[in-house]
Order: C-alpha cells, then structure tokens, then sequence
C-alpha cells in the first residue's frame, strides 16, 4: 500500500501542508514538530510522489544524457555517474548514442521533442557554436571543450594541463624518444588538439625537439586503433621508448602491440594514457594515466542543469571545471 502525505499527517497529528513542508525541506517548522513528521513519514515508510510533484511544476522529471559513443569505456563510466547523481534530485536519465554525427546532434539540442525531457547533458563532438546560436528551448550543459564561446553551460577538464603533466612524468623517468598517439585533424578532434598541445608544451619545455614522425593519428580512439598506430610507428622504423596515448583504449592497444614485437613495459617502452578507465587498472601492466574526476565532471553538470530548471534562464552561460589527477602505475615505472 503506498501512503499519502494524509496519512502522514493523521499518523504525526499535523496539518497536511505541514508534512509538506518537512518533506519539501522548508526551514521554518518547528523542530519537535519535524521530528514528528519524520517518525511518522519512517513508521510509514512514505516515499514522495515525484511524478505528481514534476506534473506540479511542468516538467517530466526526465534528463537526458547524449555521448558520441556508448562503447568508449570513459563515456559508460560517465553515464553511470550522471545517472547516479541524477538521482539524488529525483530525476530519471534517458541515454542515447549521437555517433560524433552532426545531424543527430543537431535533434538532441533543441530537447528531442517539446515536453519530452526537462534539460540535456550532451557531449558534442560536430556541434558548433553557430548549430547552438538563436537555441531558447530546453535547458543544456555541454561537456568538454569541443564548443567555445557558446550560449551553453559547459564542464571541462583542463587538458592541455593534464596532457603536459603526463608527458613530463615520461620525460622525468628519463624517456627521451616519447611518440603521442591519438592525433586528429578534423575539426570533430578538439580533445586530440588540447592534448597534442600538452605533449608538445611538455616536449619544450624539457628541451626537447617536436618530431612529427613519433606523431601517430587516429581517427577513432578504440583498442584496434591503438594498436595499428603503435605498429605503424614500429613499422616505420621509429623506436620511441615512450608512448602518450590520448585516451587509455588507445593505450590497451599499444600495450597489445608492444608484447606482439617482443618488447617489454615499461623496460623497453613506456605507456601512459588518459581517462583512468576500470580496463586499465587490471591490465598487465597496470596503465599509468590521467585520471578525470568522472563522479565531479557529473555532479557539476547536474548542478549547472539543476540551477537553469530552478532559476533565471537569462542568466549568462558558466564554465565549471573538473579537476583531474595523475595515476602513477606499472606501466611507467622501471623500479
């Protein structure tokens, strides 16, 4: 049997606009008054009807969470934050896959369909800022750095940053002949530029030359591309004795590469990646990476949203920034 705020209100001998209050987090009710409402709502075990309270206030209690791919380990790993913090506001995510494909993007931004969902989160990796322009309907935060100057609120990462720290964690080592794989050059690659200027911010810093044949592109970041740029630059006669990866599924597969031609990691050649994915905690070796803050990159967009469903739309678009951490593991380490 689900109870009402009724019975909550015979159950503690209180008006049913004061169990409202208690359970809508109003301050101004007396505290052995709220201590009796909360007994009575535990006693009965009442849970609030959400969907009433969102039909209430026009909306579906329904968000949605849009990423170019479902099977990149660090979007999953995402999702599965959003959908958790989204939660704590009583709000069910829908998931959908755009494919990186400017069209699909293009229906996710203005909300799906009217009515159909109260805000995105969307990931974009063809929108521009121009498809964003002149957009009034359905409340937005972008993630990442793919859109700038956009009437959006975005969470970033600084990976410029976090790109140059990884490298000059190869370089510390003692690595000298560091190959960067990942590199893109459309415009859809706004992470793979961000992070080609680290390595190359890092490579100067050291006093190191920047040698375009220790570059390695890829047009998809999965473990088979990974591990056909790390054969590439073997092929080619390049020995690095180090290895950037720009996401760490590229990473797994140069690791793949490297054991195929008999070298070890990291004695021969080192590896680091980025994005911290669970796959690279148990690989052999473990992978040393940069490590996003997924469970913050989440809360800040559900804050961002939640503030733009409760507050001025007007209100000028804000960048949060997540922080980040580098993981130190078997890969990069010769002792």
């Amino acid at each position: 049997m689900r109870h009402r705020l009724k019975d909550v209100a015979e159950r503690a001998g209180v008006s049913v606009k004061t169990v409202s209050n208690v359970v809508n987090g109003h301050l101004h009710v007396r505290p052995d008054t709220r201590a009796r409402v909360e007994e009575a709502i535990a006693e009965l075990n009442y849970r609030p009807n959400l969907s009433a309270r969102h039909l209430r206030k026009g909306r579906t209690g329904v968000i949605a969470l849009a990423v170019p791919e479902l099977d990149i380990p660090y979007f999953a790993e995402l999702a599965r934050h959003v959908v958790t913090v989204a939660a704590e506001h009583g709000w069910t995510v829908l998931i959908d896959q755009t494919g990186g494909r400017c069209d699909q993007e293009r229906v996710l931004a203005p909300g799906i369909t009217d009515h159909l969902i109260d805000g995105l989160i969307l990931s974009p990796s063809a929108l521009t800022a121009a498809d964003l322009a002149g957009l009034d309907g359905t409340p937005m935060v972008l993630l990442g750095e793919r859109v700038e100057h956009c009437p959006a609120d975005r969470v970033v990462i600084d990976n410029v940053a976090a790109a140059r720290e990884i490298t000059s964690h190869l370089i510390q080592s003692g690595r000298r002949r560091i190959a960067a794989v990942g590199a893109q050059r459309t415009d859809e690659g706004a992470s793979a530029r961000l992070r080609l200027a680290g390595y190359r911010d890092a490579l100067r810093a050291a006093g190191l030359g920047y040698d375009q044949a220790l570059v390695a592109s890829a047009s998809a970041w999965h473990r088979a591309d990974g591990a056909a740029a790390m054969r590439g630059l073997l092929t080619s006669g390049v020995r690095p004795d180090a290895v950037f990866c720009f996401n760490d599924t590229l990473a797994l597969g140069a690791l793949r590469a490297l054991h195929e031609a008999g070298l070890r990691v990291p004695e021969d050649v080192a590896v680091a990646g980025f994005d911290d994915i669970e796959d690279g905690r148990f690989a052999t070796p473990t992978l040393s990476t940069v490590a996003p803050d997924k469970e913050q990159v989440a809360r800040l967009a559900i804050r961002l949203l939640a503030n733009r469903l409760g507050g001025d739309p007007t209100v000028p678009a804000r960048e949060l920034r997540a922080p980040y951490r580098l993981e130190f593991r078997e890969s990069t380490r010769t002792r």
